[in-house]
């Protein structure tokens, strides 16, 4: 995710110093393939730039990663445009005896009315999302992420299935994850048709709702 967000950085000096508009280069665009024309399992993936030195970012450790997120201004896309990185360094620390676990949770249900874009990223971006999760867990201290995908996306979550099973083979997450010395797992939850949220997401995950 890091070295895809260095390249909007990139696009954004050059437009500040030109102070145009002018069109996306293909080496500017994070998901090269949301119309399913290239190959998205992961030796078509690593073609396009997934799991490009990722052992590396996870080598210079949270605090850098963290970093690193809060100065490429990436913000969330569920509408509050919150910054990702602001987010990540609540969890960025470890208080001193604090030895609970951290789990990483991804809301893919994607209910509200009209809205499809994480289906194309599931279905046809699968090791971004992967690779992303991966990043994301180290920067915050978790042993795994949970992705919870909605119901009815059947075919969003086979491909994802598939890509997770890919990334264990390869030995890109699961234990030793990159040969980065850590250790990330990565479990798909299916949902039942609700409409979830927040708190909630974690509860239908613990079977309580």
């Amino acid at each position: 995710m890091i070295q895809f967000n260095l390249t909007i950085l990139k696009s954004l000096r050059r437009f500040i110093q030109t102070d145009t508009v002018t069109k996306a280069e293909d080496e500017d665009r994070i998901f090269q393939n949301l119309y399913g024309q290239y190959d998205w399992k992961l030796r078509g993936a690593q073609k396009r730039g997934d799991w490009y030195k990722t052992r590396e970012i996870l080598l210079k450790g949270s605090e850098w990663i963290i970093t690193n997120i809060k100065a490429s201004g990436l913000r969330g896309r569920g509408g509050a445009g919150f910054p990702a990185g602001t987010k990540w360094g609540f969890m960025g620390k470890i208080r001193e005896g604090d030895i609970r676990p951290r789990y990483l949770i991804i809301n893919g249900d994607e209910s509200e009315p009209g809205t499809c874009k994480d289906r194309e990223i599931l279905r046809k971006e699968p090791h971004k999302l992967i690779e992303g999760c991966l990043i994301c867990g180290k920067a915050i201290h978790a042993r795994a992420a949970y992705i919870y995908i909605r119901g009815e996306y059947y075919n969003e979550a086979c491909s994802l299935s598939l890509a997770v099973h890919e990334a264990y083979e390869a030995g890109l997450i699961g234990r030793n994850a990159c040969g980065s010395g850590f250790d990330f797992d990565i479990f798909i939850h299916r949902g039942a048709g609700a409409y979830i949220c927040g708190e909630e997401s974690v509860k239908f995950l613990h079977y309580r709702r």
